[in-house]
């Protein structure tokens, strides 16, 4: 994917009324696409927020921890899920309870 279609056809139709809508800030991998000169200045031009993220800095983002436990969670089946369909059930359960707040009682 290059550069303009991401902004094209994922930036304008879908992150940014998401944004908008939930008051959200953006945060990007800055892979060449999504770094481009034409998204930045999309963004910025659509005053969407964007977290400042270091290149390279997978460990620092949560959502690589959230599919670390996922992928953990499906490895530990029995049979391994070897196909979509054998997958989907599992993922969407585990998904709904990857984290689960401490009591504090």
């Amino acid at each position: 994917m290059n550069a303009q279609i991401y902004r094209d056809e994922i930036l304008g139709p879908i992150v940014v009324p998401l944004i908008r809508s939930h008051h959200l800030i953006f945060q990007h991998d800055n892979a060449r696409p999504r770094d481009a000169r034409i998204c930045t200045q999309f963004l910025e031009a659509e005053n969407v927020p964007v977290l400042p993220w270091p290149a390279y800095s997978p460990d620092m983002s949560p959502i690589e921890h959230v599919w670390d436990v996922l992928d953990r969670r499906v490895r530990q089946r029995v049979p391994v899920p070897i196909n979509i369909q054998q997958l989907a059930q599992p993922l969407k359960r585990s998904g709904t309870t990857v984290y689960q707040p401490q009591s504090t009682a």
